[in-house]
């Protein structure tokens, strides 16, 4: 959400931008309640999964700064960081699937 943020400035999409920050904030509220709610032992593990998640952010940048200059003509960069943070986030998630359908299958 946060990289779309210069993409909706740069466009004048005042509703979309206004929209976009409103959900921040109650992502954000949501964010303190979960962390509230988090054991010592769960939010232990939080730093490797940030680490995780900024080395998938940079695969991110990198695969897709390969795909635009490969397959695209130059876009604008605010665009261009919103599909690298896109490409980030998913590849953020399939490493967390993959390690624990990976995990729970040698556990059987």
């Amino acid at each position: 959400m946060l990289a779309t943020l210069p993409r909706y400035m740069a466009g004048g999409n005042e509703t979309r931008l206004s929209l976009i920050i409103i959900a921040l904030v109650i992502v954000l509220v949501a964010v303190v309640v979960q962390w509230r709610m988090l054991s010592a032992a769960e939010r232990h593990r939080l730093p490797g999964m940030f680490k995780r998640l900024a080395a998938m952010m940079g695969l991110g940048v990198l695969v897709m700064g390969g795909w635009h200059a490969l397959f695209t003509d130059w876009i604008s960069w605010q665009v261009f960081i919103s599909h690298a943070a896109t490409f980030g986030l998913v590849a953020h998630v399939i490493s967390l699937w993959w390690a624990t359908g990976k995990g729970s299958a040698t556990s059987r």
